[in-house]
């Protein structure tokens, strides 16, 4: 891979991954509903999940959608639906008084295994494997993968950090509840791209 592909690609991954979607919409509701010590977990499963992700796309799972081409109208159901219960659970979460009892964040595995069901996350390894590694060996497959894992996890800290920080100011009950209601309208609205073509 040459400098300037990989400078390409390493500009579309910083780009797709620190910008707005399900991923960060909930890790920055996880920063602020339980601190950015609690997310980790979280964090890291969305970092892991993901890039294991891209790189099992680059070796054959584009295949697969070429070969049943429904296969990927039911994924995007699917993954509608999920978002959608997602989106209630946010809305609904209890306020800071209850939430210690009957609330924990998205777990390491949880969050490695929605992004099998993330219409944002299947659209962006799809895109990278295509452009930056369409028909290339398994090399070039590897180091798709390997730019997408550099450059998601500090990206998606700042989501983390950010949700930590402002859980500060989201102290009372009405604030906590406004600000998880909007999560959730916004994780529904990151549905509109993936189900408008």
């Amino acid at each position: 891979m040459n400098h300037d592909i990989l400078t390409a690609l390493a500009v579309f991954a910083l780009v797709s991954s620190i910008t707005p979607g399900p991923n960060n919409l909930m890790l920055m509701a996880s920063g602020v509903n339980f601190g950015a010590l609690r997310t980790v977990p979280h964090a890291l499963g969305v970092c892991i999940g993901f890039t294991v992700m891209v790189g099992l796309v680059g070796v054959g799972l584009m295949g697969v959608f070429d070969a049943i081409p429904y296969s990927h109208d039911v994924l995007r159901v699917l993954s509608a639906l999920y978002l959608l219960y997602l989106a209630y659970k946010l809305a609904t979460t209890s306020t800071m008084g209850e939430r210690a009892v009957d609330s924990r964040p998205m777990t390491f595995w949880q969050a490695a295994l929605f992004q099998w069901v993330n219409p944002k996350a299947w659209t962006m390894a799809l895109t990278a494997m295509t452009v930056y590694a369409g028909g290339g060996s398994l090399q070039l497959v590897l180091s798709v993968t390997l730019v997408f894992g550099l450059v998601n996890a500090p990206s998606i800290s700042v989501w983390v950090l950010a949700g930590d920080r402002l859980g500060r100011f989201l102290s009372t009950p009405r604030r906590l509840r406004a600000f998880n209601v909007l999560m959730a309208a916004l994780l529904v609205a990151s549905l509109y791209p993936a189900l408008a073509h």
